[in-house]
């Protein structure tokens, strides 16, 4: 179970070790909210700039500015606070307008842009999330990375939630009182998709489809059950236009059919304690990509001469998931990852 949430199989052996997160700006992420603000409406949508801050402690302060409660700020994911960020926050303007919020600041952030909007930001009203990661002490070939990027850019990596997810000490997979149900069954259903996508990996299958399987829509929420094997599939495939997909247990079983539905129950089986909480809290199943396409991958070299990685993901995914295709992270902050309990681009 612990290799499973912190050490799960990787599709290529690391290139070297680095150390992430000695100071801020060595982990950047700016949202990608997809769409722009209303420009009329009762909230304002502001874009703040973090460093130092986390996302719950500035809404907060964002809601004694603006005179409401810390509830009627919107924000559409966490990040962490060991980082730099930009990050989108809605507030009612019903005692301060929209124009009045630009240049506000405090500290450890600062409202960057702000605009009139029409509605509350809810959570994971994200599209993507853009990342700029130094590697410390990389002790590998910087050409190397460079040759592993192209590679990780036209095939994807796998999915995996996170080690942030599990918790500290896999605290979160741990039976609590009511307070801990969400994370109980966050992290449950998490570490049964996670064994599912270290099966496929291990047979060599994670990003291929088969008869039976539910196909993800790249970069949206919905599928479809594959019924036949093409050309035109594969080459959707190919494209990372589609994704092979793995379970999110709850009510109604796994979502596929035939011997995929037999081999993901198989590997939940493996689980009754998770899958006994899951049906306590009769959550409904639903399906998540076992691939995820890493855009605008690129590696750069700082004046310290570290190498950077730039890249941007589909909100719900990891960076720290990117990052073990390419390197171990040696010990210390970014050891364990960013969180999204749910950060980085996990906002889900």
């Amino acid at each position: 179970m612990e290799e499973l949430a912190l050490n799960p199989p990787r599709v290529a052996a690391p290139l070297g070790r680095a150390r992430l997160r000695e100071v801020p700006e060595d982990f950047v992420v700016d949202e990608v909210l997809g769409f722009t603000a209303s420009g009329q409406g009762e909230h304002a949508l502001l874009r703040v700039r973090k460093r130092g801050s986390n996302t719950g402690w500035v809404a907060k302060e964002i809601a004694t500015r603006a005179g409401v409660r810390p509830h009627d700020v919107g924000y559409a994911g966490l990040k962490d606070r060991h980082a730099v960020t930009t990050q989108w926050y809605t507030v009612p303007t019903r005692r301060r307008p929209a124009a009045d919020w630009l240049g506000v600041q405090g500290e450890g952030y600062e409202v960057i842009e702000a605009y009139a909007h029409s509605r509350k930001l809810p959570r994971g009203a994200l599209e993507a999330n853009r990342f700029a990661i130094t590697l410390r002490g990389y002790d590998g070939d910087i050409e190397a990375l460079r040759v592993r990027a192209a590679e990780v850019a036209r095939t994807g990596v796998p999915n995996y939630f996170g080690p942030q997810r599990f918790g500290r000490d896999l605290a979160n997979l741990r039976a609590g009182d009511a307070r801990d149900a969400m994370f109980r069954w966050s992290a449950s259903r998490s570490l049964i998709f996670n064994a599912v996508l270290a099966e496929r990996i291990t047979a060599g299958n994670w990003n291929r489809l088969h008869i039976g399987e539910r196909a993800n829509l790249d970069g949206r929420n919905s599928s479809f059950v594959v019924e036949a094997l093409d050309a035109a599939l594969q080459e959707r495939l190919d494209t990372l236009d589609i994704h092979p997909t793995g379970p999110m247990w709850g009510e109604g079983g796994c979502g596929v059919e035939g011997e995929m539905a037999e081999f993901e129950t198989a590997i939940a089986a493996r689980y009754p304690e998770f899958l006994e909480w899951l049906r306590a809290d009769r959550l409904a199943a639903a399906r998540r990509p076992l691939r995820v396409a890493v855009r605008e991958l690129s590696v750069n070299v700082s004046d310290e001469g570290a190498p950077i990685l730039n890249f941007t993901l589909r909100s719900g995914s990891f960076a720290t998931t990117v990052l073990r295709e390419f390197i171990d992270i040696a010990p210390g902050e970014g050891s364990s990852g960013s969180s999204s309990g749910f950060r980085e681009s996990d906002d889900a």
